[in-house]
């Protein structure tokens, strides 16, 4: 097997994030500007996932049976499509734009859930006792791919116009293409085992009946929906909040995006090992929901009305654009930190032959927090533009002490012992 295959996986997926970072802040924007209303925008922001969350186990076993090489080929040059779509329908206006921009996430979506294709085809080549450290290129894909798409989209030209960044997610996925096409070789041998697997729902009820790990599920799940509340809305509250064109400015709006996903990437590459060891993971997923919480319900309440450059931060009328920042870093280290001790203990309490299963059935959880999220956020936001921040600081802080109170409570011995039935 050539070396490669492993790091043209890793593009494979870091592409698809960069898309996916380019066009994220600017679907509610674009939305908005096309006479969406709450529940549309909300609609066009859940659908990516929806899709993933439907497809992602019928490509997996599509690769069982044809191999990972042409699933991986043929979902890429369909994120190129779908990218191609979105840029065209951006170039539209009214119902028609919004039609063909929702066409474009649904089918982005279904080609997006070959992240479990790109997942099996790192076992495929890893050793069994690489394979963890492997399957985080994974992760790091997911957080430098959501860093690098907002910051492209904030150094496009201006000049390419509204379908610009479709276009250029569009080209970068078609590279992936060639590249893959060019030097990704097949991973899949007829004689590998493929283990034993559960129905959906059946794996469901059965992670669902170990009370600790339905607990750490249910609070992902909270999390997630929250997060995804912020993501959607974020655009249009600071659009709205500064005076800013949602077009003319959008490049301010990636910079947000970019600057959270910065600190949250610092903190995940050197803090999250050191706080696990100091506070542990019941603990730390606390803290993680307190500090997000805080930081989350005062955002609607910061007013401007300079557009953001760095004279600015330096005078008085930068102040709120300073406070802005300040938040948005405080939110961005408690998102951080929220996953991995909770994926770390879902580990810990799972038997060693369910690990797959059960972390399946948790970022199942994440994509369905994904779904309704979106329009949950989008709804009240139309309402009064501070209600979803509210709501979730309040659903992000009860969650904390949800945690606090239940999972801080499980002893070390009953940490390091195996989920009871």
């Amino acid at each position: 097997m050539r070396k490669p295959s492993v790091l043209v996986v890793f593009l494979t997926v870091f592409i698809d994030l960069i898309g996916f970072g380019l066009v994220l802040p600017l679907l509610p924007i674009y939305s908005q500007r096309f006479g969406a209303g709450g529940f549309m925008i909300g609609a066009i922001m859940a659908s990516f996932s929806a899709m993933q969350f439907l497809f992602a186990p019928a490509w997996g076993r599509l690769s069982d049976r044809i191999g990972r090489r042409p699933v991986l080929l043929v979902s890429t040059a369909g994120a190129a499509v779908s990218y191609a779509i979105f840029a065209l329908g951006s170039g539209f206006e009214g119902r028609t734009a919004l039609g063909i921009i929702l066409g474009s996430r649904i089918l982005a979506g279904i080609c997006g859930a070959n992240i479990t294709v790109a997942q099996a085809y790192i076992a495929d080549v890893t050793p069994p006792e690489e394979r963890s450290k492997k399957m985080g290129l994974i992760g790091m894909a997911f957080g430098l791919g959501f860093i690098c798409g907002p910051m492209i989209g904030w150094l496009s030209p201006d000049s390419w116009g509204v379908p610009g960044p479709g276009w250029i997610a569009t080209g970068m996925c078609a590279a992936n293409f060639f590249l893959a096409l060019l030097i990704l070789p097949e991973s899949w041998k007829p004689t590998s085992e493929q283990a034993a697997q559960r129905p959906r729902l059946q794996q469901w009820a059965h992670t669902m009946r170990h009370p600790k790990i339905a607990l750490i599920i249910a609070v992902f799940f909270l999390a997630t929906f929250c997060f995804t509340c912020f993501e959607t809305t974020l655009g249009l509250l600071v659009s709205q909040n500064f005076g800013l064109d949602l077009v003319k400015n959008k490049g301010t709006i990636y910079f947000l995006f970019a600057y959270a996903g910065i600190v949250g990437a610092v903190v995940q590459g050197g803090a999250v090992g050191r706080l696990v060891r100091k506070l542990g993971e019941p603990r730390l997923i606390s803290v993680s929901l307190v500090l997000f919480g805080i930081s989350l319900g005062p955002l609607p309440f910061i007013h401007g009305a300079e557009p953001l450059s760095l004279q600015i931060l330096w005078h008085p009328g930068g102040l709120p654009w300073v406070n802005l920042f300040l938040l948005l870093g405080l939110l961005a280290i408690g998102s951080s930190l929220t996953r991995p001790p909770v994926f770390g203990l879902i580990s810990i309490l799972t038997p060693a032959d369910e690990q797959g299963a059960t972390i399946g059935v948790a970022q199942s959880a994440g994509s369905l927090a994904r779904i309704m999220g979106p329009v949950f956020a989008s709804t009240l936001f139309t309402h009064h533009p501070a209600l979803p921040y509210l709501v979730c600081a309040g659903i992000a802080l009860a969650a904390a002490l949800l945690a606090w109170q239940s999972l801080c409570k499980v002893e070390p011995a009953v940490l390091g012992a195996k989920a009871q039935a």
